[in-house]
């Protein structure tokens, strides 16, 4: 998660909601990275998490992510969740809670939804507090 909480300051460096992500392996190994690049790129979709997962496609050669996890500083939103959900990632872990745009247990639980047919597993709360400072000193700074 240090790893990640890294990749999030580097978009809060070009002005961007600091969030970061990894895409691993089952050994540990990193497929992909991203952070928050929407102001950059101008991008709507250019989430941290959606920016780790198309590396790691193209890294594989695949757009299946079975066996693989998403480490992101922030709760995904509901294009991100639907987005590793598809996917089929085998888990998720995220630090901090969004209680605005949370979809994985705080707002909504597009992941855990039982229609879902991937099950995607959940660990919530990793390095919480540190995660949760990295955005709350960006918004400090933006007000």
């Amino acid at each position: 998660m240090k790893q990640v909480i890294a990749l999030a300051k580097s978009a809060a460096d070009n002005g961007d909601v600091p969030v970061g992500a990894l895409v691993v392996n089952e050994q540990g190994e990193v497929l992909g990275t991203g952070h928050n690049l929407r102001e950059e790129n101008n991008d709507p979709t250019a989430h941290a998490e959606i920016v780790a997962m198309r590396m790691a496609a193209t890294k594989l050669n695949n757009w299946r992510m079975d066996g693989l996890t998403m480490i992101v500083t922030l709760e995904p939103c509901a294009m991100c969740a639907g987005a590793i959900s598809q996917s089929r990632f085998k888990r998720v872990v995220f630090g901090a809670w969004d209680q605005k745009a949370g979809a994985v247990g705080s707002v909504w639980d597009v992941i855990r939804d039982p229609r879902n047919l991937n099950k995607v597993e959940v660990i919530s709360g990793v390095l919480e507090k540190d995660c949760a400072l990295v955005l709350s000193n960006f918004f400090e700074e933006k007000r």
